[in-house]
């Protein structure tokens, strides 16, 4: 957010972890990379966009804010259901601060319910731990309506502090940051000054891929699929070449991915190359496979690439 960062060889210093945490589709993903100033995660209209946790570094003054984008919190069902869901909760345990994201517009939902009620065995309460709490896309609703569920969950005495932000339009995003910023332990940066994710090429391929998809199949397909990059190669006039696979349960999935003559997989490849092109700052020659692999939320290894507990 600071368009001028201190130099943390100057003065005190701070830095630390925030988890933002929140019910699917609450705009935690649009949040972060507002924060970082930068695309770090991807993002779309569909729920459960977010499967593992990624952590984007934002700057404010002196301090470094290392921001925990965590998958949402919701009733799991499957497997990976529960892994996404623990690994936002872990996220929380571990970090220095807790921020809540609610989509104000759609208020407390049962998944929102689940989540305080969460918080409040994790210890967060008037006698307890405090998280700040942020009411996001309130441009949609109307200042009655949103005083009245900024009270009612204020109540509760779990929050030190209420922001009422729109994450897309940046809207009181400078003041959720400010804070952040001050609540971050005095030390010594923990990242590179210009580092903005750790997430490894690999995988941020595999995502930017996967997001271009949730963005162009519709239904229940993209909760079907997953992709992963199985080679990166750099090559000696600074371009990349990157091999990916989709991987769907059904072939009749296979085949609404690739459309027709296979048009449908050419449009994503090209949006996903453009857009990793542009997040490296070289060329990508990146080359797309679609693979039936019915039980791959089965596979241990798919868990361990999103560090997540497959055992959970």
């Amino acid at each position: 957010m600071s368009e001028t960062p201190t130099d943390p060889m100057e003065g005190a210093t701070r830095a630390g972890f925030v988890a933002v945490i929140g019910a699917p589709n609450a705009g935690k993903s649009t949040l972060v990379n507002r924060l970082v100033g930068a695309k770090v995660s991807i993002v779309t209209h569909k729920v459960q966009t977010t499967r593992a946790r990624v952590l984007g570094v934002a700057l404010e003054g002196a301090s470094q804010i290392a921001l925990i984008d965590t998958p949402g919190i919701f009733q799991p069902k499957r497997r990976l259901d529960r892994a996404m869901v623990s690994a936002a909760w872990s996220g929380a345990d571990d970090a220095d601060a807790v921020l809540l994201l609610i989509d104000a517009a759609a208020g407390v939902t049962d998944d929102v319910r689940e989540i305080l009620d969460g918080l409040a065995r994790a210890g967060y309460g008037p006698e307890g731990k405090q998280a700040l709490l942020a009411l996001n896309k309130v441009d949609a609703v109307k200042r009655p309506l949103l005083l009245t569920l900024a009270d009612a969950l204020n109540a509760r005495g779990m929050f030190s502090e209420v922001f009422m932000i729109s994450a897309l339009t940046g809207d009181g995003v400078r003041d959720l940051a400010e804070r952040l910023a001050a609540l971050m332990p005095p030390g010594p940066w923990l990242f590179p000054e210009d580092q903005l994710s750790d997430m490894p090429q690999r995988l941020l391929a595999a995502e930017i891929v996967r997001e271009k998809l949730y963005l162009n199949v519709h239904q229940e397909v993209p909760y079907a699929l997953t992709v992963e990059t199985e080679r990166w190669e750099q090559r000696p006039d600074g371009s990349a070449r990157v091999e990916a696979v989709v991987y769907v349960q059904r072939e009749s999935q296979r085949a609404i991915i690739l459309g027709k003559s296979g048009q449908r997989i050419r449009r994503i490849g090209q949006a996903a190359r453009e857009e990793l092109a542009e997040m490296l700052g070289h060329p990508v020659h990146l080359f797309l496979f679609v693979k039936v692999r019915e039980r791959w939320q089965d596979d241990p290894e798919r868990y361990r690439m999103w560090n997540l507990d497959f055992n959970v």
